[in-house]
Protein backbone atom coordinates (compact mmCIF):
# COMPACT_ATOMS: atom_id res chain seq x y z
CA UNK A 1 0.00 0.00 0.00
CA UNK A 2 1.44 3.68 -1.29
CA UNK A 3 1.15 6.42 1.38
CA UNK A 4 1.95 9.90 0.39
CA UNK A 5 3.61 11.85 2.63
CA UNK A 6 1.73 14.33 4.42
CA UNK A 7 1.87 17.95 2.50
CA UNK A 8 3.25 16.74 -0.83
CA UNK A 9 1.89 18.21 -3.86
CA UNK A 10 1.27 15.62 -6.54
CA UNK A 11 1.92 16.46 -10.21
CA UNK A 12 0.01 14.93 -13.53
CA UNK A 13 -0.02 11.21 -12.87
CA UNK A 14 3.24 10.96 -10.61
CA UNK A 15 2.48 9.23 -7.30
CA UNK A 16 4.93 9.34 -4.10
CA UNK A 17 7.17 6.36 -5.12
CA UNK A 18 8.14 8.32 -8.17
CA UNK A 19 10.59 12.11 -7.72
CA UNK A 20 8.95 14.87 -9.54
CA UNK A 21 10.14 14.86 -13.18
CA UNK A 22 12.29 18.42 -13.85
CA UNK A 23 13.63 19.96 -16.96
CA UNK A 24 12.40 19.86 -20.09
CA UNK A 25 10.35 16.96 -19.66
CA UNK A 26 8.79 18.15 -16.84
CA UNK A 27 7.49 21.49 -18.54
CA UNK A 28 6.40 19.11 -21.80
CA UNK A 29 4.55 17.20 -19.25
CA UNK A 30 2.45 20.12 -17.66
CA UNK A 31 1.90 21.40 -21.85
CA UNK A 32 0.76 17.93 -22.44
CA UNK A 33 -1.59 17.58 -19.27
CA UNK A 34 -2.81 21.39 -19.39
CA UNK A 35 -2.93 22.31 -23.23
CA UNK A 36 -6.69 23.38 -23.53
CA UNK A 37 -6.15 25.28 -20.54
CA UNK A 38 -3.48 27.06 -22.03
CA UNK A 39 -5.28 27.59 -25.22
CA UNK A 40 -8.14 28.90 -23.20
CA UNK A 41 -6.34 31.02 -20.80
CA UNK A 42 -4.90 32.62 -24.03
CA UNK A 43 -8.01 33.25 -25.56
CA UNK A 44 -9.19 34.58 -22.21
CA UNK A 45 -6.44 36.94 -21.71
CA UNK A 46 -6.83 38.25 -25.54
CA UNK A 47 -10.71 39.40 -24.51
CA UNK A 48 -10.14 40.90 -21.27
CA UNK A 49 -7.08 42.88 -22.73
CA UNK A 50 -9.66 44.45 -25.27
CA UNK A 51 -10.98 47.24 -23.86
CA UNK A 52 -7.01 48.17 -22.69
CA UNK A 53 -7.34 49.41 -19.20
CA UNK A 54 -8.20 45.99 -18.26
CA UNK A 55 -4.85 45.05 -19.43
CA UNK A 56 -3.26 44.96 -15.75
CA UNK A 57 -5.67 42.62 -13.93
CA UNK A 58 -5.83 40.40 -17.33
CA UNK A 59 -2.28 39.83 -17.25
CA UNK A 60 -2.31 39.05 -13.53
CA UNK A 61 -4.94 36.37 -13.84
CA UNK A 62 -3.00 35.09 -16.68
CA UNK A 63 0.20 34.42 -14.25
CA UNK A 64 -2.26 33.26 -11.72
CA UNK A 65 -3.71 30.48 -13.95
CA UNK A 66 -0.11 29.49 -15.31
CA UNK A 67 1.66 29.38 -11.66
CA UNK A 68 -1.16 26.71 -10.68
CA UNK A 69 -0.32 24.84 -13.59
CA UNK A 70 3.43 24.71 -12.45
CA UNK A 71 2.78 23.89 -8.92
CA UNK A 72 0.38 20.70 -9.98
CA UNK A 73 -2.49 22.46 -8.82
CA UNK A 74 -6.43 21.47 -10.07
CA UNK A 75 -7.31 24.25 -12.09
CA UNK A 76 -10.56 25.46 -13.23
CA UNK A 77 -9.65 28.07 -16.14
CA UNK A 78 -12.39 30.21 -16.64
CA UNK A 79 -13.32 30.41 -13.13
CA UNK A 80 -10.11 30.66 -11.61
CA UNK A 81 -9.08 33.76 -14.19
CA UNK A 82 -11.86 35.85 -13.52
CA UNK A 83 -11.60 35.37 -9.78
CA UNK A 84 -7.94 36.80 -10.12
CA UNK A 85 -9.35 39.19 -12.27
CA UNK A 86 -12.18 40.28 -9.73
CA UNK A 87 -10.11 39.93 -6.20
CA UNK A 88 -6.87 41.34 -7.84
CA UNK A 89 -7.21 44.04 -9.89
CA UNK A 90 -6.05 46.48 -7.28
CA UNK A 91 -2.06 44.62 -6.97
CA UNK A 92 -2.34 44.07 -10.42
CA UNK A 93 -2.67 47.63 -11.68
CA UNK A 94 0.09 48.42 -8.71
CA UNK A 95 2.48 45.72 -10.22
CA UNK A 96 2.24 46.86 -13.85
CA UNK A 97 2.74 50.53 -13.34
CA UNK A 98 5.92 49.26 -11.15
CA UNK A 99 7.37 47.19 -14.21
CA UNK A 100 5.92 49.72 -17.12
CA UNK A 101 6.87 53.12 -16.18
CA UNK A 102 10.77 52.31 -14.73
CA UNK A 103 11.27 50.18 -17.40
CA UNK A 104 9.89 52.49 -20.40
CA UNK A 105 11.60 55.78 -18.68
CA UNK A 106 15.23 53.98 -18.26
CA UNK A 107 14.88 52.18 -21.61
CA UNK A 108 13.88 55.50 -23.60
CA UNK A 109 16.84 57.22 -21.50
CA UNK A 110 19.27 54.16 -22.26
CA UNK A 111 18.47 55.19 -26.16
CA UNK A 112 18.92 58.35 -25.51
CA UNK A 113 21.81 58.66 -24.47
CA UNK A 114 23.56 55.72 -26.28
CA UNK A 115 22.97 57.86 -29.55
CA UNK A 116 24.90 60.61 -27.82
CA UNK A 117 28.08 59.06 -26.41
CA UNK A 118 30.32 58.73 -29.12
CA UNK A 119 29.75 62.86 -29.19
CA UNK A 120 29.88 63.35 -25.45
CA UNK A 121 31.65 60.66 -23.65
CA UNK A 122 30.18 62.61 -20.32
CA UNK A 123 27.03 60.19 -21.62
CA UNK A 124 28.33 57.28 -20.90
CA UNK A 125 27.56 57.74 -17.15
CA UNK A 126 23.93 58.20 -17.38
CA UNK A 127 23.78 55.88 -20.21
CA UNK A 128 25.20 52.89 -17.59
CA UNK A 129 22.52 53.95 -14.65
CA UNK A 130 19.74 54.05 -17.17
CA UNK A 131 20.30 50.51 -18.28
CA UNK A 132 20.91 49.12 -15.10
CA UNK A 133 18.08 50.27 -14.12
CA UNK A 134 16.14 48.86 -16.86
CA UNK A 135 17.97 45.70 -16.34
CA UNK A 136 17.06 45.18 -12.54
CA UNK A 137 13.37 46.18 -13.04
CA UNK A 138 12.79 43.95 -15.87
CA UNK A 139 14.46 41.02 -13.71
CA UNK A 140 12.39 41.85 -10.24
CA UNK A 141 9.29 41.69 -12.32
CA UNK A 142 9.80 38.18 -13.15
CA UNK A 143 9.42 37.67 -9.25
CA UNK A 144 7.09 40.40 -8.49
CA UNK A 145 4.18 38.67 -10.07
CA UNK A 146 5.29 34.82 -8.90
CA UNK A 147 5.43 36.49 -5.54
CA UNK A 148 1.95 38.17 -5.80
CA UNK A 149 0.65 34.63 -7.44
CA UNK A 150 1.74 32.89 -4.56
CA UNK A 151 -0.08 35.46 -1.52
CA UNK A 152 2.33 37.66 -1.28
CA UNK A 153 0.72 41.57 -0.67
CA UNK A 154 2.59 44.17 -3.66
CA UNK A 155 4.05 45.73 -0.63
CA UNK A 156 5.50 43.14 0.75
CA UNK A 157 6.15 41.98 -2.88
CA UNK A 158 8.54 44.52 -4.18
CA UNK A 159 11.42 44.80 -2.12
CA UNK A 160 12.21 40.80 -2.04
CA UNK A 161 11.12 40.70 -5.73
CA UNK A 162 14.34 43.16 -5.93
CA UNK A 163 16.38 41.53 -3.97
CA UNK A 164 16.01 38.10 -5.91
CA UNK A 165 16.11 40.19 -9.20
CA UNK A 166 19.71 40.59 -8.17
CA UNK A 167 20.66 37.91 -6.40
CA UNK A 168 19.20 35.30 -9.01
CA UNK A 169 19.34 36.65 -12.16
CA UNK A 170 19.56 33.48 -14.27
CA UNK A 171 16.14 32.47 -13.40
CA UNK A 172 14.83 35.95 -13.75
CA UNK A 173 17.04 35.94 -16.88
CA UNK A 174 15.74 33.13 -18.53
CA UNK A 175 12.16 33.58 -17.44
CA UNK A 176 12.73 37.78 -18.79
CA UNK A 177 13.59 36.01 -22.34
CA UNK A 178 10.33 34.31 -22.18
CA UNK A 179 7.55 36.91 -21.14
CA UNK A 180 9.46 39.85 -22.84
CA UNK A 181 11.61 37.95 -25.97
CA UNK A 182 8.93 35.53 -27.20
CA UNK A 183 6.65 38.49 -27.21
CA UNK A 184 9.20 40.41 -29.12
CA UNK A 185 9.83 37.81 -31.78
CA UNK A 186 6.34 37.82 -32.15
CA UNK A 187 5.24 41.23 -32.91
CA UNK A 188 8.88 41.60 -35.33
CA UNK A 189 7.38 38.13 -37.42
CA UNK A 190 3.58 39.82 -37.33
CA UNK A 191 1.49 38.94 -39.17
CA UNK A 192 2.96 35.43 -39.79
CA UNK A 193 3.22 35.11 -35.87
CA UNK A 194 -0.99 35.87 -35.62
CA UNK A 195 -2.15 32.54 -35.30
CA UNK A 196 0.88 31.61 -32.74
CA UNK A 197 -0.41 35.17 -30.80
CA UNK A 198 -4.11 33.83 -30.84
CA UNK A 199 -3.47 30.73 -29.76
CA UNK A 200 -0.49 29.93 -27.24
CA UNK A 201 1.56 33.53 -27.70
CA UNK A 202 1.13 34.86 -24.35
CA UNK A 203 0.04 32.28 -21.93
CA UNK A 204 2.72 29.53 -23.64
CA UNK A 205 5.69 32.13 -22.81
CA UNK A 206 4.23 32.68 -18.91
CA UNK A 207 3.91 29.13 -18.25
CA UNK A 208 7.63 28.47 -19.09
CA UNK A 209 8.61 31.85 -17.09
CA UNK A 210 6.78 30.68 -14.41
CA UNK A 211 8.21 27.64 -14.99
CA UNK A 212 11.66 28.85 -14.66
CA UNK A 213 11.21 31.04 -11.25
CA UNK A 214 9.17 28.65 -9.12
CA UNK A 215 12.73 26.90 -7.44
CA UNK A 216 13.51 29.98 -6.10
CA UNK A 217 10.11 31.63 -5.58
CA UNK A 218 9.52 28.27 -3.33
CA UNK A 219 13.02 28.33 -2.03
CA UNK A 220 12.04 32.05 -0.49
CA UNK A 221 8.80 31.21 0.69
CA UNK A 222 10.01 28.34 2.58
CA UNK A 223 7.10 25.85 0.93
Amino acid sequence: MLFQKKGAVQGFNQDSDNPERTGPARFWELVKGELATVLIANLLFLAACIPVITIPPALFSLHLVMRKIVLGESVSCVRDYFAAFKQGWRCAYGAFFLTVVPMGIAGYGAAFYQRRMSEYPVFIAPFALCTTVFLVAMLASTYLYGLLCSGKSLRNSIKPALILGVAKPLRAVLAALCYYGMLLLAVLFFPLSGLYLFLIGFSLPCLLGNFYIRTVIKQYLGF
